[in-house]
């Protein structure tokens, strides 16, 4: 009786040892003692709270919107308005207005017209809605100046270049306040449009990016100084029918926008809007008032300084913006060699000229496309003959961004930021703070040289499967 009680309880406990084997080894197709495995947990994606409570930038961008609101309500009621070129805006557009298309006769106080026309029909609308009167269009301001730091905070939290605490150095600009809400130039218009255009820019959305950009350009021709990086960054980015398409794209603009003078007087149209000579007055000159007026306005000045800026482009687009391609002319050489091999094989087999199109075109890095246009516009800057007062909001919400792009110490980049903006606070300028912002603009731009060049492209993988915009 107990060997045959001992042969079950052995029998029964190597089916139990047997069972458990079965449940550790891995299931297969038909086993009855097989116990399917679990699936691991989904993760959900995020949510924006989760994705706020990761990057402070975002509550902090929020909360420097708000704040900086109610700082520009206060100063628009309680610090007066100062005339300067509104009077001048709005006979100007009342001339547009009454029928005049004859750009010669389009003046104002200050002078005739000499911006595109885009300037006239952003004033019209803006005359319609607040009636000519300062008050209201001051509120207009204000809220585009809410806007555009809205913008450029965007950008700054989409490269993520900058500390959080940084974001700051945006709002505390006297002179930029200034500029939008007691003086109402259109300056503010054109560099919140060019500010817009580098949104499109950064995710590479090319067609859109040039046709705000020529509005911009429309409105005031500084957004010029940004060309020459923008086409290095579309030759990049696009193919050679993409850049020749999204350029047409933006002279279509300016020829629609231009269509009522270009019909009528388009000489006049032309050499007035499209003035490149102009030669500004030697007193409101905020950066080389140092220079004796004579040579401030004669042509050879001009010359030098156009010289400068051309070689200063080019040694950064060869050292810095291409160094990674090998410099301009091995670049352009490896895309002039891709369009004929495009070529050759869109002729041979023309079902695949779409996936071809694409298929070796590289992402451009946000950090590089933004870095590439906020430095070919400082250049610029360090290079202008003359800069007025208003033209600071040219550069100033580039400024943090590029001297974070700088090899230097936070505590010099906040004395560099410190020190242009106590010199574009000094009215009227004087020899000494032109000379200082003048060497502050060059440490900056040496900084900026100094910087060790980014690889521009987030890949090496092409955009299989991707067009170009």
């Amino acid at each position: 009786m107990i060997p045959t009680i001992w042969t079950i309880i052995v029998i029964y406990s190597d089916l139990l040892v047997s069972k458990t084997l079965r449940r550790q080894r891995s299931p297969a197709i038909g086993d009855p003692m097989a116990i399917p495995k679990r699936k691991p947990p989904t993760r959900k994606p995020e949510t924006v709270i989760q994705k706020i409570y990761k990057n402070p930038k975002i509550p902090f961008a929020f909360a420097l919107i708000l704040a900086d609101a109610v700082l520009t309500a206060l100063i628009i009621a309680y610090v007066p308005y100062t005339k300067i070129d509104w009077e001048a805006y709005m006979s100007q557009v009342d001339g547009f207005i009454e029928g005049e298309r004859d750009y010669s006769n389009l003046r104002g106080d200050t002078g005739p017209l000499v911006y595109p026309a885009g300037f006239l029909y952003v004033y019209s609308a803006i005359q319609y809605v607040t009636g000519g009167q300062v008050y209201p269009a001051q509120i207009l301001f204000g809220l585009l100046y809410i806007v555009n730091l809205g913008i450029v905070l965007f950008i700054y939290v989409k490269t993520d270049v900058l500390p959080w605490w940084a974001l700051t150095l945006l709002s505390l600009s006297k002179r930029l306040h200034s500029i939008f809400v007691l003086r109402l130039f259109n300056d503010c218009f054109a560099m919140t449009l060019l500010h817009a255009s580098l949104v499109p820019l950064i995710y590479q959305k090319w067609h859109l990016s040039l046709i705000i950009f020529s509005a911009a350009v429309s409105v005031k021709m500084n957004v010029l100084l940004y060309a020459p990086p923008l086409l290095l960054l579309m030759v990049k980015g696009m193919d050679f029918i993409g850049v020749i398409s999204a350029l047409t794209g933006a002279a279509l603009v300016q020829i629609l926008l231009g269509l009522p003078f270009l019909l009528s007087y388009p000489i006049e149209y032309l050499s007035k809007a499209f003035n490149l000579g102009r030669v500004f007055i030697h007193f409101w000159s905020v950066n080389f008032k140092f220079v004796p007026e004579p040579v401030f306005v004669s042509k050879e000045f001009a010359l030098i300084l156009l010289v400068v800026h051309l070689g200063l482009l080019m040694i950064f687009v060869q050292y810095r913006w291409c160094k990674h391609e090998g410099g301009l002319v091995s670049f352009l050489h490896a895309r002039f060699a891709q369009m004929l091999l495009k070529t050759s094989i869109t002729s041979s087999f023309p079902l695949k000229n779409s996936y071809n199109s694409s298929s070796r075109l590289k992402i451009l890095k946000t950090e590089h496309i933004v870095t590439t246009m906020f430095t070919g516009n400082f250049i610029g800057i360090v290079c202008a003959r003359s800069l007025h007062y208003q033209f600071y909001s040219w550069y100033f919400y580039s400024l943090p961004y590029l001297l974070w792009r700088t090899p230097f110490p936070t505590v010099v980049r906040l004395m560099l930021f410190a020190g242009v903006e106590l010199c574009w606070n000094v009215f009227p300028s004087t020899v000494y703070s032109s000379v200082v912002l003048l060497c502050v603009h060059i440490i900056i731009l040496w900084g900026l040289w100094r910087a060790p060049p980014e690889y521009p492209y987030e890949s090496d993988r092409s955009q299989a499967g991707k067009k170009a915009n």
